[in-house]
């Protein structure tokens, strides 16, 4: 996904601890930033960080072979697919992205409201 590069939200060399340092210094719900995941998995290539009430998530980017398009989190049926990630971002700055807490089963949602720059 060529396009990603030119974006804004898009950290490129980032990891991990450093995307969710500098969600916690926005600390606005709805701070947001895409980074590359860890693992370098050409199925999982990218990671949507997200803060929220005080949590910042990590939301894996799921790229489908066969399809040639991304989803957001765990394989479901009936998912959102996206032709790129820029897509993916678009739309859930206008809807709402469900944030899903595996520690405490809990459900959030929340627009991409601001982009974070890691510095």
């Amino acid at each position: 996904d060529a396009a990603i590069h030119s974006k804004a939200w898009y950290a490129a060399t980032c990891d991990r601890k450093t995307a969710e340092d500098a969600l916690y210094r926005s600390n606005k719900d709805g701070s947001f930033l895409v980074r590359k995941s860890s693992g370098q998995d050409s199925r999982q290539p990218y990671t949507l960080v997200v803060f929220y009430n005080r949590r910042v998530y990590n939301i894996p980017i799921r790229f489908i072979e066969s399809t040639r398009q991304y989803a957001l989190g765990r394989e479901k049926s009936g998912e959102e697919r996206f032709d790129s990630v820029a897509e993916i971002v678009e739309n859930h700055q206008h809807t709402s992205l469900v944030l899903i807490d595996s520690h405490n089963n809990t459900k959030d949602s929340t627009k991409l409201k601001h982009i974070v720059r890691v510095s």
